[in-house]
């Protein structure tokens, strides 16, 4: 798994440019025993500034700000 795989799923640029997805919608596609590493990637891609952090529907939530 890679954080390509990560941003991929968050978002589609030509479908759904400003998607939004959940950590448990994010845990649930890429599986549970990847958690500790999933949340290291979105931990470095949120320093790198690619993705923020943001809440949907009361749950910690990711959407994709640059590529």
């Amino acid at each position: 798994m890679k954080k390509i795989d990560i941003l991929n799923f968050i978002t589609d640029f030509r479908k759904s440019p400003n998607s939004i997805k959940t950590h448990r919608d994010l845990i649930t596609h890429l599986g549970l025993q990847h958690e500790p590493s999933i949340n290291a990637m979105l931990d470095e891609l949120q320093k790198a500034k690619v993705v923020k952090q943001t809440e949907l529907k009361g749950e910690k939530a990711y959407q994709v700000i640059s590529r």
